[in-house]
């Protein structure tokens, strides 16, 4: 489908990177590298369950909403694509996000909402971030046509909407030094010692991905992923890293050949110091290794933590559960302002990590238990304390309905909902609203220059 639209203007976002465009006569177009206020003409390439998909030919005028990018990979890279955006209004969509869905799908018309608590930092605000290898690189067209001898094998973000193909990043604006060296080395290397990038459509090569962390504490981990294991050349690649960056705490490796790159079901080698760092978040100290999930923007983290705090409004005699508790850092967060926490996650190796970072902070009333939150806790062994009071951090796909049917069950006086996922949150709340009134919102940026958001609803017991 090939259709010439004149006069677009963009008046929204949608998801995935999209943004809305609307003519006078009230047809709307998805289109991706404009801005709110833009005004485009564009034609349309696709229609997709009733949604015209279109692509911009060329700008009539351009919003004053509109800033250059800083970074030189955009447009070609699929992780930053806010960021020709300005800032605060990216705060101010991702406000309307929320509140679009909370008063459409969860049915809530009345709820106090706090203005959103926009990053301090816009750049280098991960502490987490992974890197793929592929041997079929994307080539912008500038690189194509120069007379720049190029070579096929990319380090870095896979192209937007291309699975396949991965954009070989030079300067990341994501996390701060020594990651871009780390990784601009790691490629050099490579290259120069003819080991081979990872195929992605054959699934063969040697070099699969690459994980560095970064902590408050100034420590580091990098993680190398190999397809299949070569000993000498694997060694030979560690050692100059240890070498070329002796401040590198922790350095860890996967042989990882199945289908996908996550290491949650492979055995993780440490080759040097640690197979762990250190992270701090106010007065608590964490344990991390390769596969603990721990909030990527630390100074956000701390707002997240504090608005929970805030919520809760915690007493000494309550009773608090934290369902999907992760490595429980949440628990532990709260655990000197209640009566005793108790944390569920699935991932046996998150709990493992609650439990050692209890003992390091040496906090006694914590409880951990490893399984699925509808299995755990619908088990007539777990006769733990009636809360007082539930958290539930879940992942982006949200609660599943018997979770939501045995919170109802329980009938705790207050729940927190934090999530990352705006939609299914919503679609989760109508759900509990027969028995409970939303009071309280609060939306965190955790993200800035990406259409992810992280909100926090409190709810009372009717």
């Amino acid at each position: 489908m090939l259709k010439l639209t004149k006069k677009l203007t963009i008046v929204d976002f949608a998801t995935k990177g999209f943004l809305v465009g609307k003519t006078e006569e009230g047809l709307v177009v998805f289109l991706k590298d404009v801005v709110p206020d833009d005004v485009v003409n564009a034609f349309i390439y696709k229609k997709r369950k009733g949604v015209f998909y279109g692509k911009v030919t060329d700008f009539i005028s351009y919003s004053k909403n509109r800033v250059e990018p800083v970074c030189s990979h955009f447009g070609d890279c699929g992780g930053c694509k806010w960021l020709h955006i300005s800032y605060d209004t990216q705060l101010k969509f991702k406000e309307k996000k929320v509140r679009d869905d909370i008063e459409k799908l969860a049915k809530i018309e009345e709820m106090k909402y706090f203005p959103i608590i926009g990053s301090k930092e816009t750049s280098y605000y991960r502490n987490k971030v992974e890197f793929s290898f592929s041997n079929n690189r994307w080539f912008t067209q500038k690189e194509i046509e120069s007379d720049k001898k190029l070579t096929k094998n990319g380090l870095g973000f896979h192209k937007s909407g291309m699975w396949d193909k991965v954009v070989d990043i030079e300067k990341c604006y994501l996390q701060k030094d020594p990651s871009n060296s780390i990784r601009n080395e790691i490629r050099k290397y490579a290259i120069d010692n003819n080991l081979d990038f990872y195929d992605l459509k054959n699934q063969t090569g040697f070099l699969r991905n690459i994980m560095i962390r970064t902590s408050t504490t100034n420590e580091i981990m990098v993680l190398i992923q190999f397809y299949e294991e070569r000993g000498k050349e694997r060694i030979a690649l560690l050692e100059f890293l240890i070498t070329k960056f002796p401040s590198i705490t922790s350095l860890v490796y996967v042989i990882n050949n199945k289908g996908n790159d996550s290491i949650y079901d492979q055995e993780i080698s440490t080759y040097h110091g640690n197979k762990y760092i250190y992270d701090t978040l106010l007065h608590l100290k964490f344990k991390i290794n390769a596969k603990s999930f721990f909030q990527i923007n630390a100074t956000q983290t701390i707002e997240l933590y504090n608005t929970i705090t805030k919520f809760g409004d915690f007493s000494k005699d309550e009773v608090v559960y934290d369902l999907y508790t992760g490595i429980g850092s949440i628990a532990l967060f709260i655990a000197d302002k209640v009566k005793k926490v108790i944390g569920i996650e699935t991932v046996k190796e998150a709990i493992e990590n609650a439990n050692e970072n209890k003992e390091i902070n040496n906090i006694k009333n914590a409880s951990f238990f490893c399984g699925d939150v509808k299995d755990v806790l619908f088990k007539s062994s777990f006769n733990e304390e009636k809360p007082d009071t539930i958290i539930i951090d879940p992942p982006r796909e949200g609660i599943h309905k018997k979770v939501v049917q045995k919170i109802i069950e329980i009938s705790p006086n207050k729940i927190i909902y934090i999530s990352c996922n705006p939609t299914t949150q919503a679609r989760d709340i109508f759900l509990l609203k027969e028995k409970y009134k939303c009071l309280y919102n609060q939306t965190i940026d955790m993200f800035p220059n990406t259409e992810h958001i992280e909100n926090v609803i409190l709810l009372q017991k009717i």
